[in-house]
C-alpha cells in the first residue's frame, strides 16, 4: 500500500508543480486573465499564487513540511474557487460549464488535500530532514 501512496502522491503533487511552473511561464497572459476576473493586484498575485502552489506541490512530493504545504494548498484553493470559477454569476451557458469544471475540480483538489491532512505523518517515503 505504501506504494500507491507514493504513486499517487507523485501524480497529485506533479499537478501543483506543473501549475505553479505555468504561473511563472505565462505570468503576463494569467495576469491578464487575473485581471478580467477582479483579482486586485494581478501582476502580484500571479507570481505569489505560482509560489504558493509550487512549494506546496514539492511539500507533498518530499514528504517534508507537509501541513505548511497542504495549508499552501488550501490558502489557494478556496479564494479561486471561488473568485475565479464563480459560475453561478456567468450568464453564457458555455462559460457556465467551464467555470463549473473548473470549480468542481477545484472542489475535488480541496477534498484530497483535506484527506491528505488526516494521514499521520512521516508519510512513508518521505524525504528525511
Amino acid at each position: 500500500m505504501n506504494i500507491l501512496f507514493l504513486i499517487g502522491r507523485i501524480i497529485f503533487a506533479g499537478y501543483f508543480i506543473f501549475n505553479g511552473i505555468n504561473h511563472f511561464m505565462h505570468l503576463k497572459m494569467m495576469s491578464d486573465y487575473s485581471k478580467s476576473k477582479g483579482v486586485p493586484l494581478p501582476s502580484v498575485a500571479v507570481p505569489v499564487t505560482g509560489l504558493m502552489l509550487l512549494l506546496g506541490g514539492l511539500c507533498i512530493l518530499l514528504g517534508i513540511h507537509v501541513r505548511i504545504g497542504l495549508a499552501l494548498l488550501f490558502v489557494f484553493l478556496v479564494p479561486v474557487s471561488l473568485l475565479m470559477h464563480n459560475f453561478w454569476s456567468i450568464k453564457d451557458p458555455q462559460m457556465k460549464m467551464v467555470e463549473m469544471v473548473n470549480f468542481m475540480k477545484n472542489m475535488a483538489l480541496l477534498g484530497a488535500v483535506l484527506m491528505l491532512h488526516a494521514i499521520p505523518k512521516p508519510w512513508p517515503f518521505h524525504l528525511p530532514l
